[in-house]
């Protein structure tokens, strides 16, 4: 029995497939180039099912061909370089040993079909170029095939995969993968897809820890695989992306396999339609396959035709047979002789498993099912193009040549059965969708091809069932592949010197900025009136807070203000009782009214700084208190040159005593009162004071306060008010010990001295002061030098009146006199 595969028609297509592998099995003939003992591929005939199927659904279509029936040989595709061409010679010529002689006269052969290896179809079209012969390829769409200068006549039936970057970028944003390793091919192809992928990556900062060119050269790269297979065991790239052709690929899963390349996730362009077989993945717990396939509609009938078949269907079917005898030990005899004395009267391809037979069409199968359809519909349209000129019984002078099909061929477009539209032009061909398969491993080798998923280049989308996939035995979490752990929020990446884009330190984000999500590059600062929380990742509102009445430091300032504002108004009273006594007189009883009233002024002005600001008490707060303190310190200031003039009087000789009789001390106060308003008229006219807000002095509150405005305005106010107490002090210190009765030079100099240091003292504390300590700290400062004043220069005063009115008259004060003069020393 011939071995090939045979089907009558009248016209004939050829077909070369991959039925037998690699290697010679010896063990039941001493002929090494008998293919028949070659370990057959059980799942690549399959090739051969959907030619058939095709042909025989063309074949009982009467719209297509009319009367003309199709019929095919197929034979097997070998490998070796040595026996490339043997099989199409035989097809072609009907020797093997005789180029260019056929003793096939009448070949009825009009287009072949090869694949999946394009390798294998660019080494068989060169020969089928010499004769112009129509050859249409399967498999992934190989662009050394798209060469229309050396092979005119090849036409492919796959898409470009013009999309498969994003597709494989799309399931690595998917999982989160963004550290890979990269295994390319040394070909056109790879010169192709490698530079896309790389921008791909770029554009979403995926980075690649390693990549390897291997050459085509199968031995070539196995070692130098052997060589770098502990880089890539020992990387933390988890995820390894893979391109080639099917045969390099193939190769290449083998020496993963047996390097025992252990936990990585391989992202494969093409599915391996020849090498699901007994051995393939038989470590199936140290590596997880995605494979990207060209997405194909179910073709109706085609599983139902597949469970009919039977050699005694096809008895010129001699890959059938041989499935048959393997599959299911039909005859005991070592002959030829097709015998089927043991077969199961009712053996089907379904009751093979489906790691070594799969019953649904792959993208090959559906190429090939195409491939067929458009021999068909070229061959209709010319024959309907010549019908005026010939006979459809004289088809044979319609169809001299195969060459005649080219231009049908070119511009051919039509729909398939199964709806799919297929043109044959590379520069009008639609994308295709991608089926993402996943392959799931089970002991013996055992494996089954699931589709878990599916990439759309026009929507840019991918759809993933992740509860599908099956990882790594032991393992049901995706695996994670990246160079750092993902920075969560609060924290944001810090890129580490000298290494890939990937590769970050995570650090957290300043005080009142936050990230509010992962692997962010920049922290974003909460707005003024939110803080940050302590895990940075999410801003609140501030709550509103200044020197309230309700809290505990404004309840104790203000009930400060108010008592020492009550003492002063009874300090007041006492004076006013007691003005005809002589210490009241004697101490110009008008000035003391004036620097009591403005005390009272002062305590209660500090109210103003307590409670919640407003543009008012903003300007209130700080005239109010320059103006009444320009008052008090001017007072002082008059009486301390009321003394020095009263003293200056009583010398003999002395032209000062007009001053005092015509009261010119008295025009002290509104004199520096007004140069203050002056300085507060400027100030206000120019930059006065507004409400203000502070963010950051105490977390999670955004103080309300008032602000100075102009800072040169309000150290000014301070300056003049800090001139008019230096000069009481200076004044008041060289007339401290004028030999008068009631002289309070020593009292106005001492409460100078405590105003100055109180003052002196709330600058510093001021600046380093923040928020609501800062407001606490004036209104201290304001009622601690009233204080001071009313204490240094009154309470002496008050204590001679209430306590010892004995020395509050000039008569006492003689008396006390005269006995400290007798007195013996």
């Amino acid at each position: 029995m011939k071995q090939q595969a045979h089907m009558e028609g009248d016209v004939m297509i050829d077909g070369f497939f991959p039925l037998y592998t690699l290697g010679t099995d010896r063990r039941n003939s001493d002929d090494s180039g008998d293919e028949q003992y070659n370990p057959y591929i059980f799942n690549n005939y399959k090739y051969v099912l959907a030619l058939t199927f095709a042909i025989e659904e063309i074949n009982e279509n009467p719209g297509l061909l009319h009367n003309l029936t199709l019929g095919f040989n197929i034979y097997n595709a070998q490998r070796e370089i040595w026996k490339v061409f043997k099989n199409p010679f035989t097809s072609l010529f009907g020797k093997y040993n005789i180029p260019n002689y056929s003793c096939m006269r009448d070949s009825k052969s009009i287009a072949v079909i090869t694949g999946p290896s394009g390798l294998l179809s660019a080494q068989i079209g060169i020969l089928l170029d010499l004769y112009r012969f129509p050859q249409f390829t399967f498999g992934p769409f190989d662009h050394t095939l798209s060469d229309n200068y050396h092979l005119p006549a090849l036409y492919q039936m796959a898409s470009k995969d013009t999309s498969i970057a994003t597709a494989m970028i799309s399931l690595l944003l998917h999982f989160s993968w963004n550290w890979v390793g990269l295994l390319t091919f040394q070909d056109e192809n790879t010169l192709w897809i490698l530079p896309e992928l790389k921008e791909q990556m770029d554009k979403n900062r995926i980075c690649v820890e390693f990549e390897l060119a291997f050459p085509t050269s199968s031995l070539a790269y196995i070692l130098q695989l052997m060589a770098f297979y502990k880089q890539i065991n020992k990387s933390s790239a988890n995820v390894l992306i893979i391109h080639g052709e099917n045969e390099a690929l193939l190769d290449m899963m083998r020496c993963i396999e047996q390097f025992l390349i252990k936990s990585k996730v391989c992202i494969m362009n093409s599915q391996l339609e020849f090498t699901m077989r007994k051995k393939y993945f038989i470590l199936g717990s140290i590596h997880v396959p995605f494979i990207f396939s060209h997405h194909h509609p179910d073709v109706s009938g085609f599983t139902d035709f597949v469970k009919a078949v039977n050699p005694s269907k096809y008895p010129e079917d001699f890959f059938l047979a041989r499935l048959w005898f393997l599959s299911f030990n039909c005859s005991d005899s070592e002959s030829d002789c097709v015998t089927w004395e043991n077969c199961p009267h009712e053996a089907s391809l379904d009751w093979l498993p489906r790691h070594n037979y799969d019953m649904s069409m792959s993208a090959d199968t559906y190429s090939i099912y195409n491939a067929v359809y458009a021999v068909a519909q070229a061959l209709h349209e010319m024959l309907l193009q010549q019908t005026e000129i010939q006979t459809m019984e004289n088809w044979k002078g319609i169809l001299r040549s195969s060459a005649q099909l080219h231009p049908f061929l070119k511009n051919i477009q039509f729909q398939n059965p199964a709806g799919d539209q297929v043109i044959l032009n590379e520069k009008r061909k639609v994308e295709a969708d991608y089926d993402i398969v996943n392959i799931w491993n089970f002991p013996e080798g055992l494996e089954l091809e699931v589709k878990v998923g599916k990439f759309s280049p026009y929507a840019h989308q991918l759809s993933l069932s992740k509860d599908m996939v099956h990882w790594a035995i032991g393992n049901t979490e995706p695996t994670q592949s990246v160079c750092s752990e993902s920075c969560g929020p609060g924290f944001r990446k810090s890129p580490q010197e000298g290494k890939a884009a990937c590769c970050f330190d995570c650090t957290p984000c300043p005080d009142n900025e936050i990230a509010n999500g992962t692997d962010l590059e920049q922290c974003v600062k909460c707005p003024d009136h939110q803080y940050a929380n302590t895990d940075r990742n999410q801003c609140f509102l501030r709550a509103a807070s200044f020197l309230a009445y309700g809290e505990p430091l404004g309840v104790a300032l203000a009930c400060m203000a108010l008592s020492l504002s009550t003492l002063t108004a009874v300090v007041l009273g006492v004076f006013v009782k007691y003005k005809n006594t002589a210490i009241v007189k004697a101490n110009n009883q008008a000035l003391s009214y004036i620097l009591l009233i403005s005390l009272i002024f002062c305590f209660l002005c500090s109210l103003l700084f307590i409670g919640r600001p407003n543009t008012v008490t903003c300007i209130l707060q700080q005239t109010t208190f320059g103006i009444v303190f320009t008052v008090a310190v001017s007072a002082v200031l008059a009486k301390t040159v009321t003394v020095v003039l009263a003293f200056k009087v009583t010398l003999p000789a002395r032209r000062m005593r007009w001053l005092l009789v015509s009261g010119a001390p008295n025009f002290i106060i509104p004199i520096c009162t007004l140069i203050q308003v002056t300085l507060y008229g400027i100030w206000l006219g120019t930059s006065p004071p507004f409400i203000d807000t502070d963010a950051y002095s105490e977390h999670g509150h955004l103080i309300i306060l008032c602000s100075k405005g102009s800072l040169t305005a309000f150290y000014c106010v301070l300056g003049y008010l800090g001139s008019l107490a230096l000069a009481s002090f200076t004044v008041a210190f060289f007339a401290r010990n004028l030999p008068d009765t009631f002289n309070e030079a020593k009292f106005l100099t001492f409460s100078m001295l405590v105003f100055c240091s109180v003052w002196l003292t709330f600058l510093p504390v001021y600046h380093s002061a923040k928020g609501k300590v800062m407001v606490a700290v004036e209104v201290f400062s304001i009622l601690a030098s009233s204080a001071g004043l009313l204490g240094c220069i009154f309470a002496p005063k008050c204590y001679i009146i209430l306590l010892r009115p004995d020395r509050n008259s000039l008569h006492g004060f003689r008396d006390r006199r005269h006995l400290q003069t007798n007195r013996p020393s």
